[in-house]
């Protein structure tokens, strides 16, 4: 498991373009047949794929991590955003279609994937933070996840915000995560943009055609810079950046955070006016 390392607001903008994709950018990390994780210093985040073909795969545990199982000290969530499949968690299995998520509560101590079709297999986003509380395995349907509707197409961010886990929904320690799906004809997400020093924020953007991109934006609101990225690759937002995007099409993003509350409205706001 790969270990990265975030820059401070200090270094960070004498940056060059690829120490900044190697610093904030995860990519690669989709790997049919495999179980793919890099370890983020940044709240000691755990993020990456599982992505089962014929075999079911069982989550290690990682040498990094100097636990006797994965979940001993850590909760996960679970986001497919391929095929249906089964998550098993402790001999129990949970049956996930398509934009299903599974939140897996810290003390589960064998977690495996599996896919149902291998012409359409399961693909399993999983984001992990340190947790010092046991919450139940919780199911969230893509039905039953709480949908907001914000931006226009005036502004072109018409977008679909869904909740999952988080405080009025599944519960958790410190981890929440949802989805957001932009609309046909808008391409900017989290506008205006904003910081919480409070929580790390970590992007992966899916639903992103072969031969279009997203730019992500991030630094301090008076020192931006941006990240070109393609389908199924991971941001990591500290808490001193702004994470907003535009894509040259309509995408999805799913958005997990993890830090001192589960407040979603915890922001501080950098209106468009002020960005440099």
């Amino acid at each position: 498991m790969k270990t990265v390392m975030m820059a401070d607001p200090v270094r960070y903008p004498r940056m060059t373009t690829g120490e900044i994709r190697e610093t904030f950018l995860l990519s690669g990390l989709c790997e049919p047949g495999k179980i793919s994780l890099n370890y983020v210093d940044l709240d000691r985040a755990v993020v990456g794929f599982a992505a089962p073909l014929e075999s079911a795969l069982t989550l290690p545990t990682y040498p990094e991590l100097r636990a006797e199982f994965f979940l001993e000290r850590r909760e996960l969530g679970v986001l497919n955003v391929g095929g249906a499949g089964t998550v098993s968690v402790d001999g129990k299995g949970y049956e996930l279609n398509n934009l299903d998520v599974l939140y897996i509560g810290k003390g589960s101590k064998q977690v495996s994937f599996a896919a149902k079709d291998k012409a359409k297999p399961a693909i399993y986003y999983l984001l992990s933070y340190p947790a010092h509380a046991e919450f139940p395995v919780t199911l969230v349907r893509k039905e039953e996840a709480i949908p907001t509707e914000l931006g226009s197409v005036e502004t072109c961010n018409k977008r679909t915000i869904s909740k999952y886990i988080h405080l009025q929904g599944a519960r958790s320690c410190q981890l929440v995560m949802g989805v957001t799906h932009l609309a046909a004809g808008s391409n900017w997400n989290t506008m205006p943009p904003h910081t919480h020093m409070r929580r790390s924020e970590i992007y992966m953007y899916f639903n992103v055609a072969a031969d279009a991109r997203v730019v992500h934006l991030m630094g301090p609101p008076d020192e931006t810079r941006h990240i070109v990225m393609a389908d199924k690759e991971i941001a990591v937002s500290p808490g001193w950046s702004i994470h907003a995007g535009v894509g040259t099409r309509a995408y999805s993003f799913c958005w997990g955070m993890g830090g001192e509350n589960q407040d979603y409205a915890d922001m501080d706001p950098a209106p468009v006016q002020s960005l440099r």
